[in-house]
């Protein structure tokens, strides 16, 4: 699907926090304003394709106005360095004074999908890639459930994710208008639970979020479920799934002082793997497969991307059509809630975090595992030009031809 099987994501999210203060994670991060260099730096990696946020409180100006000049500078540095861009319209922020309740909202985001897919159109050559509303399931907990975000509601998390689903639909039909053809990206996280070793009963309620409560947001985009959104298969599309070393924890748990459910631990083996999970995607929907966003923290960000790429690996061996791991964030950044905390993850650090476009440090235990899952990229472009992978009791004999 792009040149290089290994993406770049950059953390793009805007919006307001629980405090009610305005975040830009593009311009905290720096990104903005080093994006050309960022960019070069990718293309000297052999990195060609990153995920990209279009912020759009900053281009939406109402009653049909926009400003591309916030775009403009992302689409250049894109063009210069050979690097393919999945567009991300919709991350947690949208214009001040839209209600996200009114049917103003529906029309006015398909009205800036229409103008951002034809903008880019335009401006690229081949095939446009979108994701319209970036996890509208975890915006649904967090700006609807628990009031972490705009719009702070609390109990309304299944209205504000089907108003969000509901919309990404409408996007999606909006930017095929625009680009025919485009590629849709629809990302959401993809999560597992488990009961206390003790509590068989427990297990109902496990069972009824991972089959699921945690597929609710793509059932609609494809028609299964309220099909009179009209969603459908060929809305769905590329199904991107966001797994962090976070996504499984134990079904009931109480959160921390911090309002943070603790992880499983990695060696619990109540853990399902990575390529079980998005091999349970694929049975369901079919279709192409992305790992959308996938990173850990401090010392265990090589590791981490070295087990993601096994899994990977085996996934191509398999047959399960994954197109890409999208490394996310590639650059650290500062946490929502707390600007003056910043988080240890991707592949740069800023050493100065009060200046994100000062130097950066490379985190070097995460460039030595990248260099040395090159073999993943190989094998998947191997296969996209006609090799067939063999039965799966070969596959890891396969994996060491690689």
């Amino acid at each position: 699907m792009y040149r290089s099987f290994f993406l770049a994501g950059f953390e793009g999210s805007t919006g307001y926090n629980r405090h009610g203060q305005w975040f830009d994670q593009v311009v905290a991060t720096g990104h903005d304003r080093t994006v050309d260099d960022d960019y070069r730096q990718l293309a000297a990696l052999d990195i060609h394709a990153a995920r990209e946020t279009i912020r759009w409180p900053l281009v939406d100006l109402g009653h049909g106005r926009y400003d591309f000049s916030t775009v403009e500078p992302f689409v250049e540095a894109a063009r210069r360095h050979g690097v393919e861009v999945i567009w991300d319209l919709f991350h947690y922020g949208y214009p001040q004074g839209l209600d996200l309740w009114s049917e103003e909202f529906q029309k006015r985001f398909a009205d800036y999908c229409y103008a951002i897919g034809r903008y880019i159109a335009a401006r690229t050559e081949g095939t446009c890639a979108f994701t319209p509303v970036n996890e509208p399931s975890f915006m649904a907990y967090a700006g609807g459930e628990k009031g972490l975000f705009a719009p702070h509601e609390t109990g309304r998390g299944w209205d504000l994710k089907v108003t969000l689903t509901r919309a990404a639909i409408e996007g999606i039909n909006s930017l095929w208008a625009a680009s025919p053809g485009a590629r849709i990206v629809n990302v959401d996280p993809l999560c597992r639970v488990a009961p206390p070793p003790d509590r068989p009963d427990m297990e109902d309620g496990a069972r009824d979020f991972n089959d699921r409560l945690v597929f609710q947001s793509w059932d609609m985009l494809c028609g299964r479920l309220l099909p009179e959104l009209g969603g459908s298969r060929k809305h769905l599309d590329v199904v991107g799934i966001n797994y962090y070393w976070t996504n499984q924890w134990e079904w009931g748990a109480a959160p921390g002082a911090d309002g943070v459910i603790s992880p499983l631990a990695e060696d619990d083996p109540r853990r399902w793997p990575l390529g079980d999970l998005v091999r349970s995607v694929w049975t369901r929907y079919g279709g192409e497969v992305m790992i959308t966003e996938t990173s850990h923290i401090g010392d265990s960000r090589g590791r981490w991307l070295r087990e993601v790429a096994e899994e990977a690996q085996m996934l191509l061996l398999d047959g399960v059509p994954i197109r890409g791991v999208c490394l996310y964030p590639i650059l650290g950044m500062p946490e929502w809630h707390d600007p003056d905390i910043w988080t240890p993850m991707g592949l740069w650090d800023p050493v100065c975090h009060r200046d994100p476009c000062g130097e950066r440090l490379i985190c070097e235990p995460m460039l030595e595992a990248l260099q040395s899952v090159r073999h993943v990229d190989e094998l998947h472009h191997a296969l996209l030009a006609g090799q067939k992978a063999r039965p799966r009791r070969n596959a890891r004999a396969q994996m060491a031809a690689f």
